[in-house]
């Protein structure tokens, strides 16, 4: 599913939602300059489970690398379309939590929920050498977050096969909670084929994103508009 809008219009300019997505775009730039050098950049600042749970592979790296990671992870795209769907989900989404929170917060609970979705997937992929980037983590606490806060908001969507219309109009609670699901359910075929990683997509890190992103919200109060 692909969510077009929401009908929640933020109350000022989202600039912590926007800086995530220039960002992102520009070490994007940054990681087709790199050509022949990019398989490194990947081993070097991607998520990699094995770095973290097998200590032959560990003596690699240094403290600060494997923290370093964690975050490094979450800036990194595979290709145009991974770029751009993140995105534009984040955009979405991201402008009301942020509007919830305040951007310092937003930008807390952005980093928080990538952290604990690459710990997630990290728990269900111990000693993978396979690297794992990108947004989608924290971008999944994102969607928890509105969850928690706008679950009657409603989201128009295009739903495959109708990628050129008509286009469904759901509930915040329905569109996420069947996100969410499909995650789960898909993460839970991977552990029961031990196809890890399956289609590319790391179910596990999602699922970690999205249930720290509700979980953590729920103890979250409504930031005064006048702050950051």
């Amino acid at each position: 599913m692909l969510p077009l809008r929401d009908n929640i219009p933020s109350s000022r300019f989202p600039a912590a939602t926007l800086g995530i997505i220039v960002l992102n775009g520009l070490v994007f730039m940054r990681e087709l300059k790199l050509g022949p050098h990019l398989e490194q950049m990947l081993l070097d600042f991607a998520i990699v489970p094995a770095r973290y749970t097998r200590p032959d592979v560990a003596q690699f790296f240094s403290a600060p690398e494997q923290i370093f990671a964690f975050f490094s992870s979450m800036f990194l795209h595979g290709g145009w379309i991974h770029l751009l769907g993140n995105m534009w989900t984040l955009w979405i989404f991201g402008d009301n939590v942020e509007d919830r929170l305040g951007r310092a917060r937003f930008i807390a609970l952005y980093l928080a929920s990538g952290v604990a979705a690459a710990l997630l997937h990290i728990f269900f992929n111990a000693g993978s050498l396979v690297p794992t980037i990108g947004a989608s983590g924290a971008i999944a606490g994102v969607m928890g977050a509105y969850f928690r806060f706008y679950p009657f908001a409603k989201v128009e969507t295009l739903v495959p096969p109708f990628f050129f219309g008509p286009t469904f109009v759901l509930p915040a609670v329905l569109f996420l909670g069947w996100w969410f699901l499909l995650q789960f359910f898909n993460g839970a075929i991977s552990l029961a084929t031990g196809r890890e990683g399956f289609s590319g997509v790391a179910w596990w890190a999602h699922v970690g994103g999205f249930l720290f992103g509700f979980v953590i919200c729920l103890f979250a109060g409504r930031t005064p508009s006048r702050r950051l």
